[in-house]
C-alpha cells in the first residue's frame, strides 16, 4: 500500500501490481489503516484512490482468507471487508476513484465505495464470483446502492464483464477518458473538492448515506435538523459573506 499526500489531496495507491493487486488480508488492513489517516489528518480534504500498474482491483485474493483457516476463522476473516466498507461510508471526506484498469469482484465493489469515479476508457467492470460457484455477498450491499436492480441481478447471474462506457451510460461511472487523460481529470476533480467547505463536506456527505436507508418521513426530519446545523457553520457564513463580496470563500473548516 502506497499512501502519499499533496496538500489537500492524499493518494492511496494499492501496490501489488504483480497480482493485480487483489484484496488479501494483509491489502485490507493496509488500506483501512491509510484510510483512517486520511480521516485523522486535518489538512487531508480528498482522497484518491488507485491501483498500481495496469489493473485496478482483481478483487479479493481467495488463498490468502483459506489455506490453513478453519471455517471459524475464515468467517471471521470476512469482517475486514464489512469494517473497510462502512470506514469508507463514514470517512467523512469525499473519495474520488482514480480507475486506472479492470475493476472486478470485490474490486468492483471498492470502486463502487468512492463518491466519484473516473475511470480509463479501456477498463471492464463485472462480478464474475458466479463462474467458480460463488456469489458476491461481501459486495452486494454496496453493488446494489449504486448499480440499477436489473442490471446488477444480470451482472451477479451471468457473471460477464462490463465496459466502462455502459456503466458510465448507467450513471454507475463519472467520468470515462483516455489513459492520458486520466490523471489530468481526476486532479482537476481532486483540486475542485478541495476547496470546497471541508465541514460542509462532512456533513453533508454522512447526511447522504446515512438518510438513504431511512423511512422517507423520518429522512425529511433528519435533513432538516441538518440543514440547520450546517447553516451554523463558521464555513456557512462565510460563503455567503464571499458571495455577496464577489470573491472566492476562504473556508476554514470550522
Amino acid at each position: 500500500m502506497l499512501l502519499a499526500a499533496d496538500g489537500h489531496i492524499a493518494t492511496v495507491t494499492l501496490n501489488r501490481p504483480d497480482q493485480r493487486n487483489p484484496l488479501s488480508a494483509t491489502m485490507l488492513r493496509d488500506l483501512a489503516a491509510a484510510l483512517r489517516w486520511c480521516r485523522q489528518e486535518t489538512d487531508v480534504r480528498v482522497v484518491v484512490l488507485t491501483g498500481a500498474g495496469r489493473v485496478f482491483c482483481a478483487g479479493a485474493d481467495l488463498s490468502s482468507f483459506d489455506g490453513e483457516m478453519t471455517g471459524l476463522e475464515r468467517y471471521r476473516s470476512r469482517d475486514l471487508f464489512v469494517e473497510l466498507f462502512i470506514l469508507m461510508a463514514e470517512l467523512g471526506k469525499p473519495i474520488v476513484g482514480r480507475i486506472n484498469g479492470h475493476a472486478l469482484a470485490g474490486g468492483l465493489g471498492l470502486a463502487c465505495s468512492c463518491d466519484i469515479l473516473v475511470s480509463i476508457d479501456t477498463a471492464t467492470f463485472g462480478t464474475p464470483e458466479i463462474n467458480v460457484g460463488i456469489w458476491p455477498m461481501m459486495i452486494q450491499a454496496i453493488l446494489s446502492r449504486n448499480i440499477p436492480r436489473k442490471v446488477l441481478l444480470e451482472m451477479e447471474m451471468l457473471g460477464d464483464r462490463w465496459t466502462a462506457i455502459q456503466l458510465q451510460s448507467l450513471g454507475v461511472i463519472n467520468r470515462v477518458v483516455a489513459h492520458d487523460q486520466l490523471d489530468p481529470t481526476v486532479n482537476e476533480i481532486a483540486k475542485q473538492l478541495a476547496r470546497k467547505s471541508p465541514i460542509a463536506m462532512r456533513l453533508g456527505r454522512d447526511s447522504f448515506y446515512r438518510q438513504e436507508d431511512m423511512d422517507f418521513r423520518a429522512a425529511l426530519h433528519y435533513l432538516h435538523g441538518q440543514f440547520l446545523l450546517v447553516s451554523q457553520t463558521e464555513d456557512s457564513k462565510e460563503g455567503i459573506k464571499a458571495f455577496f463580496e464577489k470573491r472566492e470563500p476562504d473556508f476554514k473548516g470550522r
